[in-house]
């Protein structure tokens, strides 16, 4: 399994939405732990990358798509701590630390 160790750009800010926002409704909360098993199925073969990405484009759209969540995410681990501190060189770091720029900037 090559890619199974790197998630999609989608399934990484899904992940990153669900985590931020799971303490605040049950509901994601129950989203968060059903694509955390549906990872470790990926992980260990008994589900497709396919169908794992299906998944994750229907739990995204049901939040917005990716550009919503990406946004939602930012601004709240920005009000939360007042930065934006995860870096990398993927596409949802790339994006995310361009959102959170911006948002920084207008802060001054």
């Amino acid at each position: 399994m090559k890619n199974a160790d790197k998630p999609s750009p989608e399934a990484k800010a899904l992940s990153l939405y669900l985590m931020a926002f799971k303490a605040s409704k049950p509901a994601i909360k129950e989203q968060a732990k059903r694509m955390n098993k549906n990872w470790d199925r990926v992980k260990d073969g008994s589900l497709s990358q396919e169908d794992y990405a299906t998944k994750v484009t229907s739990v995204l759209e049901a939040h917005g798509g990716y550009e919503k969540v990406l946004k939602d995410t930012v601004y709240f681990y920005i009000r939360k701590t007042g930065k934006w501190t995860l870096k990398g060189d993927d596409k949802y770091c790339q994006d995310a630390q361009l959102l959170a720029d911006k948002i920084l900037e207008s802060r001054k």
